[in-house]
C-alpha cells in the first residue's frame, strides 16, 4: 500500500540516479530525458556548477528568514531584472505561489478585482491560480471558484476587447500554453493585449513559469515579441530543481507591496537562491540561447520530415525546446512505448506528445531520441490504420 494521496497518475518507474540528459531507474535501465522534470532541470540533472553552488551554500547556512538582508536574493533579482523591462523581484517557492502573489499585487495596486485570462490556460492549483486557469477539469469538485475571473479564447481580439474594461485589474496570459497542448499566442494578439491594458489602466501579467529561463530560446518567451509586461511570474527552470518562484514587476508597483502586505517563510531561501544564481550565469548568455533556438529548429525540421506521411499526426508546433506533437489518438500509449525504448516524454492534454528536453541536450542525444520517437509514432500509425479482418 502507498501512504501518499493519489493525486498523480504515476508511471511504474523509480529513478536511482540522473546526470545531464540521462536518467537511470532502480532496475538499471537508462533513458534519454525529454521532460526535464516537466520543464525544470533546464541545465540537465545534477549540473556541476549548480551542484557546487548548492553544496557551498549548504556548508554556510540553509535558512534565516526574510527579516534579514540577503545579498543572494539581491544578486538573483539583479540578474533577472537587468535582462527584462522590469525592476523589482519577490521570491517564493513555486509557480502557483508566484501567480497568487501577482494577482494580489495587481488587485492591490489597481484597487480593482476583475482579472481576464485565457481559455485552455493553466496557472496552478491553488485557489487563485485555479480560478485563473481556463480548464474546467482542474476545478471540478472544489465548489465555487473565486469570482471576477473572465476567460476569453486564445487569439480572439474581439472577445478580448469586450472583456477588458476600466474595472479590470489585469490580463494574465501565457505566451505559449503548455499544459493544454503547446498553443502559441499570435504576436498581433499579444500586442493587442498590451494596448488594451494600457487603454484601460489594467496590468499586463505574463506567466513565464514554463516558458521562461531559456526554454524558447530567449530568457523569457515574451521577449520574442517585444512586449512590455507590468509583471511576469517565474519558477520551474529558475533553480534547476530546487523549490523557487519569482514575481518580477515594474518599480511603480512597489507602493502596493509594502512591509506586511505579502510574505513567505521559505521563499528566496539561501539554497534555492544559490542554485538560481548559478543557473542564470549559465543560461543568460547569447550563444547559449541561440543554441536553444537552433536545437528547436532542428526538432521541428526532423519531426516534420519524419512524420509528414502519418495520418495520426495532426500538427507539430512549438518554439525553442518546447514542442508539441498533436495526434488524432491518445498520446499515452506512445509515451509508454517510448519508455520501453529508453526515451521519456510527457503529454500535454490527452492527445499531444510534449517535448521539454534539457536545454543542454547534445545534437547527438536529441537526434537519437527523435529517431526513436518517429519510429514509435510510425509503428503506432501502421497499427492504428491497418485494416481489420
Amino acid at each position: 500500500m502507498s501512504y501518499l494521496f493519489s493525486t498523480y497518475g504515476k508511471w511504474e518507474i523509480e529513478f536511482e540516479s540522473a546526470r545531464g540528459v540521462k536518467v537511470t531507474d532502480t532496475n538499471g535501465h537508462s533513458y534519454i530525458d525529454l521532460t526535464s522534470g516537466l520543464g525544470v532541470v533546464n541545465l540537465g540533472h545534477c549540473h556541476p556548477k549548480v551542484t557546487s553552488a548548492v553544496q557551498h551554500q549548504l556548508e554556510k547556512y540553509w535558512h534565516t528568514s526574510n527579516l534579514f538582508q540577503s545579498s543572494l536574493q539581491e544578486q538573483v533579482a539583479k540578474q533577472l531584472t537587468e535582462q527584462t523591462n522590469l525592476d523589482l523581484a519577490f521570491f517564493c517557492n513555486s509557480g502557483a505561489e508566484a501567480i497568487e502573489g501577482a494577482l494580489k499585487l495587481a488587485r492591490k495596486f489597481t484597487g480593482r478585482s476583475k482579472v481576464v485570462t485565457l481559455q485552455k490556460s493553466f496557472h496552478g492549483r491553488t485557489f487563485g491560480a485555479m480560478a485563473a486557469t481556463g480548464q474546467d477539469k482542474i476545478k471540478q469538485g472544489y465548489g465555487d471558484m473565486l469570482p471576477e475571473f473572465v476567460h476569453v479564447p486564445l487569439n480572439d481580439g474581439n472577445a478580448l476587447e469586450k472583456a477588458v474594461d476600466t474595472e479590470t485589474a489585469a490580463v494574465l496570459i501565457e505566451v505559449i500554453q503548455g499544459e493544454s497542448g503547446i498553443h502559441q499566442a499570435d504576436k498581433a494578439f499579444l500586442q493587442q493585449i498590451q494596448t488594451v491594458c494600457e487603454a484601460n489602466g489594467a496590468l499586463f501579467i505574463i506567466d513565464e513559469i514554463q516558458t521562461g529561463i531559456g526554454r524558447t530560446g530567449k530568457l523569457f518567451a515574451y521577449q520574442h515579441d517585444e512586449l512590455d509586461p507590468d509583471i511576469i511570474t517565474v519558477a520551474k527552470g529558475l533553480s534547476n530543481g530546487l523549490p523557487v518562484g519569482a514575481i518580477l514587476g515594474k518599480s511603480e508597483l512597489a507602493q502596493a507591496f509594502t512591509p506586511g502586505s505579502h510574505g513567505t517563510t521559505f521563499g528566496g531561501n539561501p539554497v534555492s537562491m544559490a542554485a538560481a544564481h548559478a543557473v542564470l550565469k549559465e543560461i543568460n548568455q547569447p550563444a547559449f540561447l541561440q543554441e536553444v533556438q537552433q536545437k528547436g529548429d532542428m526538432i521541428l525540421s526532423k519531426l516534420h520530415d519524419g512524420l509528414k506521411d502519418m495520418s495520426i499526426v495532426k500538427e507539430i508546433r512549438g518554439k525553442g525546446l518546447m514542442i508539441g506533437i498533436e495526434l488524432t489518438i491518445p498520446a499515452a500509449p506512445i509515451l509508454l512505448e517510448l519508455q520501453t525504448k529508453g526515451v521519456l516524454a510527457v503529454s500535454a492534454g490527452e492527445n499531444v506528445v510534449r517535448l521539454l528536453p534539457p536545454l543542454v541536450i547534445s545534437n547527438e542525444d536529441l537526434s537519437a531520441a527523435l529517431d526513436v520517437l518517429i519510429q514509435t509514432v510510425e509503428e503506432t500509425h501502421v497499427h492504428s490504420t491497418a485494416p481489420t479482418s
